[in-house]
């Protein structure tokens, strides 16, 4: 029997490493099995205190948001100028060319920057999809000041986490994640906080129970988000949705042991990128993880965090985890990744399936 319906997963997700020159045009190559024109680009600086750059081809090129603080889109033509057709080019701007500094780019393949409108819920969006990778984008514009809104994400599918940022405002970026809260429909994290999930009823949210809000679950097309804390009538939103795919993606959650002989993490392949936040208290950040930046080689310990413009702490053991063919163990015991009895949610994407489409298990780690 089929596992998959992905087997070489670089066809929808590359991490790149590269080093600035300080110029314009620069080019950046992938390195991945299959040729990747990205529709979403993250850039982080790993060896300064630079903010993180995220592009996307529904917005276009020039057009910047940062995972680590709140201000409203940024265009800028010194920075990333072209989706190429295994890459991306970026100009001179600090946060993602300075000279002989290093970088990383995580990278997403949506549909080529090709939008439809989805009608399906209240508001109309501007989607781009692919089903084959479980992976969205939709840009909206808010129609009232107050009250619950529901909008059609086109996965076809229900989503297990929607990323959600305002434009023209300096808000946060609201996170709903599937396995945080109680229920599918509570709630909120923040990707640009350490704050841990937040339910209550005087926040921005995704479906918040409450007096402004029913708490409606995300459906397979559309899903609801609570516009009385969005104080602009009419505001342009990107929204970033996810469904997980067999053996390609996966979104879930874990219980800390407090040790070094931490959880396993049953993904369905080895991951090359994982995101880890714990949200059932204290002020933990988030945490990237990937496949590229430690050689290759366990345990992955060297991490960057999305809501903090700090440069990557490089070969840290108190974020120890081991990346194997079915997914990932927690190998440090800290408070960062694995606090005793403390609750983690994560997303993971894969390097190779567990097994192939044809029923071939990869060589295990």
């Amino acid at each position: 029997m089929a596992y998959t319906t992905i087997d070489d997963p670089s066809v929808y997700f590359q991490t790149t490493l590269y080093t600035g020159n300080g110029g314009a045009d620069h080019a950046i190559t992938n390195g991945g099995n299959s040729d990747l024109q990205p529709d979403w680009v993250w850039i982080k600086n790993r060896d300064a205190t630079d903010s993180h750059m995220l592009f996307d081809s529904t917005r276009g090129v020039t057009k910047s948001l940062s995972s680590d603080a709140s201000p409203a889109e940024v265009t800028d033509g010194d920075t990333l100028d072209a989706f190429q057709s295994d890459g991306f080019r970026v100009d001179a701007d600090v946060k993602v060319n300075t000279n002989n500094e290093k970088y990383v780019a995580w990278q997403w393949l949506c549909n080529g920057g090709t939008t439809s409108s989805d009608s399906n819920g209240g508001i109309t969006s501007t989607v781009q999809v692919n089903t084959t990778a479980g992976f969205s984008i939709m840009k909206f514009d808010s129609t009232s000041a107050s009250g619950e809104a529901t909008v059609g994400h086109g996965l076809g599918a229900v989503p297990h986490v929607i990323i959600m940022k305002d434009l023209i405002q300096g808000y946060g970026w609201d996170v709903h994640h599937i396995k945080a809260g109680s229920s599918d429909a509570d709630g909120r994290l923040v990707l640009n906080s350490n704050e841990a999930w937040n339910n209550a009823s005087n926040v921005q949210a995704f479906g918040v129970a409450g007096s402004t809000s029913s708490g409606i679950a995300p459906t397979s097309t559309t899903f609801s988000f609570n516009q009385a804390f969005y104080s602009s009538s009419g505001d342009a939103k990107i929204v970033y949705c996810f469904t997980p795919i067999q053996g390609y993606s996966k979104f879930g959650s874990y219980t800390g042991s407090g040790n070094t002989d931490g959880p396993f993490i049953y993904t369905g392949f080895a991951p090359s990128w994982i995101l880890v936040k714990r949200i059932d208290g204290g002020t933990e950040n988030w945490f990237i993880l990937d496949n590229k930046r430690d050689d290759g080689l366990n345990p992955r310990n060297s991490y960057i965090m999305t809501n903090q413009n700090t440069a990557e702490d490089a070969n840290n053991s108190t974020v120890d985890t081991d990346f194997v063919s079915n997914g990932f163990k927690l190998r440090a015991s800290t408070g960062a990744l694995n606090t005793n009895g403390a609750t983690y949610v994560y997303m993971a994407f894969a390097e190779s399936p567990f097994v192939t489409s044809t029923g071939i298990p990869t060589t295990a780690r």
